[in-house]
C-alpha cells in the first residue's frame, strides 16, 4: 500500500479521497456508539459537512470530461443529507436512520469499491494496480 498516486493527484481529488475516508471512519463510529447524545450530534454534523465535500468534489473530478452514473450519487447525497437531517430534529428516528446508513452503504462502501478497481487511484493505493 502506497499513497504517492494519491499524493500525485490534483487537489480536488486529494480532497475528495480524504473527505471520503474520514467520512468512512466517523460513519462506522457513529454506527457503533450511542445514538440521540451529545457526542452523536456533534459527529453527526461533522460527518454531514464530509459527505457534503465528499459529494460536491465529485463534480469536478470526471473521466475524459464527462459525467458518470456515480455523479448521481453525489446529487442524491446532496439532497438526502438535508432531508435526514430534518427527520432527525422532527422526532422521526427511522426515517433519519433509514437515509443515514443508505448514505453510508450507497455512497461511501458500494461507491468506494468501485475506486478500488485496476486503473483507479484508490486500487493503486491499496493493491498497487
Amino acid at each position: 500500500m502506497s499513497l504517492t498516486p494519491l499524493l500525485a493527484a490534483s487537489a480536488t481529488i486529494q480532497l475528495h479521497a480524504f473527505a471520503a475516508l474520514a467520512a468512512l471512519g466517523l460513519g462506522l463510529v457513529q454506527l457503533l456508539a450511542p445514538k440521540g447524545t451529545l457526542p452523536h450530534r456533534t459527529l453527526g454534523w461533522a460527518w454531514v459537512g464530509l459527505m457534503a465535500v465528499v459529494a460536491l468534489s465529485s463534480f469536478w473530478i470526471t473521466s475524459r470530461g464527462a459525467y458518470s452514473w456515480i455523479h448521481l450519487i453525489s446529487g442524491w447525497t446532496l439532497l438526502v443529507l438535508p432531508l435526514a437531517v430534518l427527520a432527525a430534529r422532527r422526532g422521526r428516528v427511522v426515517t433519519h436512520r433509514r437515509s443515514m446508513m443508505s448514505l453510508f452503504l450507497g455512497a461511501l462502501v458500494i461507491a468506494g469499491a468501485f475506486t478500488l478497481l485496476p486503473g483507479r487511484i484508490m486500487g493503486a493505493v491499496v493493491f498497487g494496480w
